[in-house]
């Protein structure tokens, strides 16, 4: 690695680092492999998620280039939008979001949030991953404001620049206890933490398997994620002066999880849920992490992961949602109980 990734513009905003813990209850349940759990829902900026190690890098950049303001966009209920507009605060930097969907009449779960931070909200229909950004921004530098505009997700170089930072802390962490992680597993949606990880892993020599759970990337006709990762991932290493030499083979991914589509909840995730909060008193994301866990527990159930083995899943937050989409997480039974 040519250049020393702590010389990189960066806003040290997050707890880290976060806790790496065992599930004992829930592996003995499964009656699997061991399983690791690292708790980036813990980071601690706007209740926490894995969004804010790649909001390190990019609000750094934006605070080098002199900008005033930082612009991002995504769904009605975006994780990566609320912590935005926390790290905003944190860093006096001013937020607009470009939501999909029209104002509700009440704001609730990450929405509220997004309010409470002080960001503006640009109400945009039906595009739900930024599409109206750049006129937004347009419009900001009339007014003479300076924007620094972060894509969906936050997944670009820069932004994916947190988990190849965060791949360096958990292999400190792996080492300080003499334990080695036959697998990974994490959710994918826009890139930059598979990505990220990826290139993480072959910088920084953590020798292991790295599977993504789709989130949102199972529609018929879409084009090949892994293709948009392998080009991410070499972005990232090209930028770290690393070897960039990613093909979409490099990524491992499993389709096999999308149910009735993006947030939707279905009984996969529904279950994850509930044996995260009754066996150990983790709450996971209905989106998101809530899906990946499933997805896992499907693996252990299937004997893809085996007893013997050591597994990790990356929890990436999303907690708020829990609470506006409640009446999908909750059977009436349990409502009732």
């Amino acid at each position: 690695m040519a250049i020393d990734i702590d010389t990189l513009p960066r806003v040290r905003i997050n707890f880290l680092p976060t806790p790496l813990v065992e599930l004992k209850r829930l592996g003995s349940f499964l009656g699997g492999p061991t399983i690791l759990m690292k708790r980036d829902d813990m980071t601690g900026v706007a209740l926490g998620g894995n969004k804010t190690r790649k909001l390190e890098f990019l609000l750094g950049e934006a605070v080098a280039q002199r900008c005033d303001t930082v612009i991002t966009g995504g769904a009605m209920q975006s994780n990566h939008c609320r912590q935005t507009a926390g790290a905003a605060a944190i860093v006096g930097l001013e937020c607009h979001l470009a939501l999909g969907g029209e104002r509700p009449d009440a704001a609730e779960g990450n929405l509220m949030l997004d309010y409470l931070f002080g960001a503006t909200v640009h109400w945009c229909g039906e595009h739900k991953k930024g599409e109206r950004i750049p006129e937004i921004a347009e419009e900001l530098r009339s007014r003479g404001r300076r924007p620094y505009v972060i894509p969906f997700g936050g997944s670009n170089a820069t932004g994916a620049m947190g988990f190849v930072a965060a791949v360096r802390e958990l292999k400190e962490q792996l080492n300080a206890r003499h334990v080695r992680v036959d697998c990974i597993v994490i959710p994918s949606a826009s890139g930059g933490t598979h990505a990220g990880m990826t290139t993480g892993s072959d910088v920084f020599g953590l020798d292991t398997r790295i599977v993504g759970i789709a989130i949102d990337r199972a529609e018929p006709g879409e084009p090949a994620y892994e293709a948009e990762l392998a080009a991410l991932a070499n972005q990232i290493a090209q930028k770290l002066g690393a070897p960039a030499a990613y093909l979409p083979g490099s990524f491992e991914m499993k389709y096999d999880y999308f149910g009735r589509g993006y947030a939707a909840v279905g009984d996969l995730e529904r279950e994850a849920i509930r044996l995260a909060a009754s066996r150990e008193g983790v709450l996971m994301d209905p989106v998101y992490s809530g899906r990946a866990l499933g997805g896992m527990i499907d693996m252990i159930r299937n004997k893809e992961l085996a007893a013997g083995q050591t597994v990790l899943f990356w929890h990436t937050g999303g907690t708020p949602a829990l609470f506006e989409m409640s009446g999908e997480v909750l059977t009436m039974k349990e409502e009732t109980r």
